[in-house]
Parts: structure tokens; C-alpha cells; sequence
């Protein structure tokens, strides 16, 4: 712990010893914006419905994931992560705004909402322009649209961090991670059944939006015949009467004559929208294997385990299959080291059942008691045996130990004590 008199000659204090104008004006901050100005946009006309409420949902399961640079065995299973920048992109920060949870849901959304997503890398360190070799090291990694396309280019439109801005850069499509959505055909294409559930909640919400306005849809029948212009004449000045007295009354009334009849039309009229609207998102549900109880959150673990097999894994592959593929060399990806993805086995798991769980992978040798322990949020213990992968229930081999029973005979202190 620092001395006080360490903590005033190091000491520093953000509200202290700085020029009051710092924080009103300073050229040097660069542009700003009450927004902030990276983040993944979503298309028009979903961003009111229940489809960005979709989108968010399987974006946030797939950023749940574990994405990182490891190595991997004949088998391609992991054996160990990699200590280098880009696993530090995948799972601490892939650049100055964002971690690498933040990239892959942005990755997530922008696939779903784009059909296709661009991820760069836009800070690289190597002996050539990484534009026109494949030997460098990414240190920070951008997701954008991409908005043109050329025979071996794209032109993806990402976040200038020096500028403040949005920028469109020209990059080889060997150097970007260009990820298409495996639900192309349900989500992107422009019948495709989340278009026509997001038309048809934007024309119920036009609907809605009509039917609460300020009008009264009124018919007033005169007790006279109006065919001429005199008589039209004097039919809008009666309209208009009965208007100026509506709006300048502070309760809203108005008189009319005896003998004038006045017919309301703003009633609600049947119309087939709900029940077509019902029957897409129940189509769209069980396109994507996504049920209501995965929304609601009340879904059990046969439930969420086809899902995530079925909707989030899908994604998760397409992610890592194109970073495999754009972002290691074939010379890396030969070596053993690979980008991959991991998910808790034990996240859906009841508390009532991991005790038992946990025991049978113990008895088995599958995990030690420390891994064990972690599984459960206890730290490790520091013992050996606590690493080994042991059956506690049965004594090692070549263990002269044996349990204490009724029979065995007292130590000898005892008796001498006697």
C-alpha cells in the first residue's frame, strides 16, 4: 500500500491541476459526437420491430462464445491459446472502442441485418504493406458493410479512430474477412420471411399510427340537397363552423342543427394483418430454430441446446471459417494453429445435477478437482493431488496405506499412555 507521502509526489487527480477550458474546446480531442459514431447500424424499417429484438438475441449468444487463436492437434482440438495479438483482439480488445466480445457481436448483427459483413484488420506491423504480402501481425481488427464489390477488392466502410469518422478504403478481399449470413435465404433475400414480417409489422405500425391520430372521420348530412355551387358553398361554411368551434372550445364542443344528422367512421375495421404478421414470426421461428421460451428466457436445456446447435453454432462457423481462412496463412494452419470457438458445457446445466456431473468426470479421470472447482467458482486448492487426474475413491497404486477400521489395533503411544 502507498505512503501518503508516495500517493502526493505520484499522485494525480482528474478534476485537478488542469486547464479549465480543456474539457470545452481542445483541437487536439479531434472531431466528436454525441453518438457513438462506430457502432453497427441497423437497416431501416427493423430497427422499430421485433426483429431487431431477434437480432439482438442470437448476436449476444454467439458473442457468449469463446472465440481465440490456439493451437490444435491431428484432430483439430485444442490443446493451447496462442500469446500473440491477434488472440488478444479475439478476447481483450479488439481495437481502442471495442473488446472481443464487442467485435463478434457486431460481427453477429451485421450479418444478419446486412447478409454479408466485412472484418479488416486496420493496425498490422510486418516487413512489407500487408496489401501486398500475406507475412504480418494484426493488432487490431474494424467490422463494416461492405459497399462495393470488385474482382479481387472490396470497398468496406469502417470507423477512422483518428479522424472520428466513418471512412470507405479499397482492400484486398485476401487481407478481409468477408462473412455471409448461413440464413441468407430466410433473413436477407427481399421475400424472404423476415422482410415480409418486417413490411407487415411496418404497415401495422402505419396502421396504429392513422388510427391514433388527431381526426374525428365525421360525416355530416345537411338537410339540404348539395349539388351546386351555392349549395357547396354553403356546406364548407358550415363544415368550417362546426371546425372552429371543435377548436377553439377547451372541451371540445360543438353544436349543430335539429335537423342535421352526423355519422362517425373511425371504427375499428377487421383486417387479416395480425393473423399474417402471427403466422410469419411462427415461420420465421421455426426457420431459425428459435422458439418464444428462448426469448422470454424460459426455455429448458433440450430447447436451448437445439437452438444453439441449430441457429448460433451455424454463425459461430461461418466466423471462424472465414478468420481460418483470411487471417492465418496455410503455413500457420499447418503448424496446428487455428481460430476457434469454445462453449461452457456446463452453462445450461441445473445446480441440482452439476454435483453429480462433476463427480462422474472425476471418478472417470476426465478432470482433476481444481478444474473441478473452477467449474463451480471456487478457487484452486493447493495441494497436488488437486491437479492429478485421480479417482479419489479408489487408492493409487503402490499406496501401503490402508483406512483405519474397528479392528486395528491402537497406535503404540497410546498404549504406552495407558
Amino acid at each position: 500500500m502507498a505512503s501518503f507521502g508516495d500517493r502526493i509526489r505520484q499522485g494525480w487527480n482528474a478534476f485537478l491541476g488542469r486547464d479549465p477550458t480543456y474539457n470545452i474546446y481542445n483541437p487536439d480531442l479531434g472531431s466528436g459526437s454525441f453518438r457513438r459514431p462506430d457502432r453497427v447500424k441497423i437497416l431501416p424499417g427493423s430497427e422499430h420491430t421485433i426483429v431487431t429484438a431477434i437480432y439482438n438475441r442470437i448476436a449476444v449468444d454467439v458473442a457468449s462464445l469463446t472465440f481465440r487463436h490456439a493451437m490444435v492437434d491431428e484432430n483439430k482440438k485444442f490443446k493451447e491459446d496462442c500469446d500473440d495479438d491477434l488472440n488478444q483482439c479475439l478476447t481483450v480488445e479488439a481495437n481502442v472502442d471495442q473488446t472481443g466480445r464487442e467485435l463478434i457481436r457486431d460481427v453477429a448483427i451485421g450479418i444478419m441485418d446486412e447478409g454479408c459483413i466485412a472484418v479488416a484488420p486496420t493496425v498490422t506491423t510486418g516487413i512489407n504493406d500487408p496489401t501486398v504480402s500475406d507475412s504480418y501481425k494484426i493488432h487490431e481488427l474494424r467490422v463494416g458493410p461492405v459497399t462495393q464489390w470488385y474482382p479481387r477488392d472490396v470497398r468496406v466502410k469502417l470507423y477512422n479512430e483518428d479522424k472520428g469518422r466513418k471512412e470507405e478504403v479499397i482492400l484486398p478481399k485476401r487481407m478481409v474477412a468477408i462473412i455471409e449470413n448461413p440464413f441468407y435465404s430466410i433473413m436477407n433475400e427481399p421475400n424472404s420471411t423476415l422482410r415480409r414480417l418486417t413490411r407487415k409489422l411496418n404497415l401495422l405500425d402505419l396502421m396504429d399510427e392513422q388510427n391514433s391520430a388527431r381526426k374525428l372521420d365525421l360525416v355530416i348530412q345537411l338537410p339540404y340537397i348539395v349539388k351546386t355551387p351555392a349549395r357547396e358553398k354553403q356546406a364548407n361554411a358550415r363544415r368550417q363552423s362546426i371546425i372552429d368551434q371543435l377548436t377553439k372550445s377547451d372541451l371540445g364542443i360543438a353544436y349543430i342543427d335539429g335537423t342535421e344528422k352526423i355519422t362517425q367512421l373511425n371504427r375499428a375495421v377487421e383486417t387479416a394483418l395480425p393473423e399474417e404478421i402471427k403466422h410469419l414470426q411462427e415461420t420465421l421461428y421455426s426457420q431459425l430454430g428459435i422458439t418464444p421460451e428462448i426469448m422470454n428466457g424460459t426455455a429448458n436445456e433440450t430447447t436451448m441446446l437445439n437452438y444453439y446447435s441449430r441457429t448460433v453454432e451455424p454463425i459461430a462457423d461461418a466466423i471462424v471459417d472465414e478468420f481460418n481462412r483470411k487471417f492465418l496463412t496455410k503455413t500457420a494452419r499447418t503448424q496446428g494453429h487455428a481460430i476457434i470457438y469454445l462453449r461452457d458445457p456446463f452453462k445450461l446445466v441445473p445446480i441440482s445435477q452439476l454435483a453429480d456431473i462433476l463427480d462422474k468426470l472425476k471418478r472417470n479421470e476426465m478432470i482433476t478437482s481444481n478444474e473441478g472447482r473452477a467449474l463451480i467458482g471456487l478457487k484452486p486448492d493447493d495441494s497436488a493431488r488437486a491437479n492429478e487426474l485421480i479417482n479419489s475413491n479408489i487408492n493409487p497404486a503402490g499406496d501401503t496405506k490402508k483406512l483405519t477400521g474397528s479392528n486395528d489395533a491402537p497406535p503404540v503411544e497410546e498404549i504406552e499412555d495407558a
